[in-house]
């Protein structure tokens, strides 16, 4: 009976939580002081908001698996592969509200970060998401490697629990399964620091079918971050890549992140 009356209360609350994401997005969007580079003239195409999210990044040769056309970024002359679980809240098309139950779901990716003509961006190895409509939509609409998994997510004692295990079957087999969570207080701003470099993009770099670059812009405010902990207990998402990543990774933690991202331009 106890468990009945905490869904009803969880389902009569979610319509709010879905509107406070909305206007989250919308509020981001005034907040502009931070970008490299000023917001598109045209629309944004779509709002989501992010939330537990763990940025696990290694230093490794990536010349490899990087399209000749992005030029990769890197940092005191290393390139570096993020892995980046987390669950998406609020996902809308501009004008729209978020759906209940289908705007959110978890998702995990797996990145590294290129400059196209002076702008800083990230390039997807690969994403996977427990939404098979927005696996679909976002390989026709992005031309990101998309891939469907079984996917949890889940707030607890001492911190975020999250698995993912990839099902499609036009993608090869990964699986990632992590405890993670926030180490002490909220990091400053400073934009020298490597973490900055590593989360601070405002756009993302793909193909389109005649291997031209394509970008799709994206807004956010400044990440707050903290230094993160996790217990990664496998990770085999990079291995399709072939690349086996070892030693400890660098660690941090956002708690929430409101985004507006735009359709995809030709550079």
């Amino acid at each position: 009976m106890l468990s009945a009356l905490q869904s009803a209360a969880e389902l009569a609350l979610r319509p709010a939580s879905l509107l406070s994401d909305a206007f989250g997005q919308r509020a981001a969007l005034a907040e502009t002081d931070h970008r490299p580079w000023p917001l598109p003239r045209s629309p944004w195409l779509m709002g989501q908001t992010w939330t537990d999210l763990l940025f696990a990044h290694w230093r490794v040769d990536l010349a490899a698996v990087v399209p000749r056309q992005l030029p990769l970024d890197t940092w005191e002359g290393g390139a570096w592969i993020g892995v980046t679980p987390f669950r998406v809240e609020g996902l809308r098309l501009r004008g729209t509200l978020p759906v209940p139950v289908l705007s959110s779901f978890p998702e995990l990716n797996v990145r590294t970060y290129v400059t196209v003509d002076g702008k800083p961006g990230i390039y997807f190895l690969s994403l996977d998401a427990a939404s098979r409509a927005a696996v679909h939509a976002a390989r026709r609409g992005y031309r990101l490697p998309y891939c469907h998994a079984a996917m949890s997510i889940a707030d607890g004692a001492p911190g975020i629990t999250y698995s993912s295990t990839r099902l499609s079957g036009d993608g090869p087999p990964a699986r990632f399964e992590a405890a993670y969570g926030p180490i002490g207080e909220q990091l400053p701003i400073d934009d020298s620091s490597l973490e900055r470099w590593l989360t601070e993009r405002y756009c993302l770099y793909t193909l389109n079918a005649n291997r031209r670059v394509q970008r799709g812009d994206i807004h956010h405010p400044p990440w707050p971050l903290h230094e993160g902990w996790a217990e990664i207990e496998t990770n085999t998402m990079t291995i399709p890549l072939g690349i086996e990543l070892s030693g400890e990774p660098l660690l941090h933690f956002s708690p929430r992140q409101d985004v507006a991202i735009w359709p995809l331009r030709p550079v």
